[in-house]
């Protein structure tokens, strides 16, 4: 029996009510929708004009939520290929043109991020949402992760949210961005780093 396409909607904005697709719960874990409305409800009016990276994107919903709700432009980045293939399909029921998927190892890739971001002399929101460490193969990701923002220039940092299981113990400041505020949902926790004044 083939397995039901599991979808969710764009609950807000320009595309609000569009049918997102969301890849085989194997490869990549959706964000739950409370954790989703959560964020939004705290960046709502910053997110408008911004740019947005969604690190480890999965189906997108995270950033063609921010495109819904006035974000400027996108990039998106992804490694896995059935994730591609639905990532692309949802963007092309918003507006592709504000979009760029960059595919690959995303702790690779991130150079080219921030090479972008640096010529068009702007600052993002970077969502990171990584696999959970409890999964084959993904036992250093949190490890990676702390490198990878530690590598972000301020210039190109608006803030940096990262999505992780909640018994995930981060430290209060990675490199140059300091905690500015956690949230618990059950198992999944949000923690969002700003660049530390000093």
């Amino acid at each position: 029996m083939k397995n039901k396409t599991m979808t969710k909607k764009i609950i807000m904005g320009k595309y609000k009510g569009k049918t997102l697709k969301l890849p085989s719960g194997d490869t990549t874990r959706s964000s739950k929708s409370i954790v989703l409305e959560s964020f939004f409800n705290t960046i709502q009016f910053e997110i408008i004009d911004a740019s947005f990276v969604e690190v480890f994107s999965g189906s997108g919903s995270i950033g063609l939520e921010a495109l819904s709700r006035g974000a400027k432009d996108l990039i998106f980045m992804e490694r896995d290929k059935e994730a591609l293939k639905v990532l692309k399909q949802n963007i092309n029921q918003t507006n592709p043109s504000l979009c760029k998927i960059i595919s690959g190892d995303s702790f690779v890739n991130i150079k080219e991020v921030i090479k972008i971001l640096k010529e068009k002399n702007e600052s993002a929101y970077f969502y990171i949402d990584p696999p959970f460490s409890i999964r084959d193969g993904m036992e250093d990701i949190y490890e990676k992760m702390i490198s990878l923002i530690s590598s972000l220039p301020k210039e190109v940092v608006k803030m940096v949210i990262i999505e992780h299981m909640t018994g995930l113990e981060i430290n209060q400041k990675i490199g140059s961005y300091s905690i500015k505020k956690s949230k618990k949902f059950g198992n999944t926790s949000l923690t969002y780093f700003e660049s530390s004044i000093i």
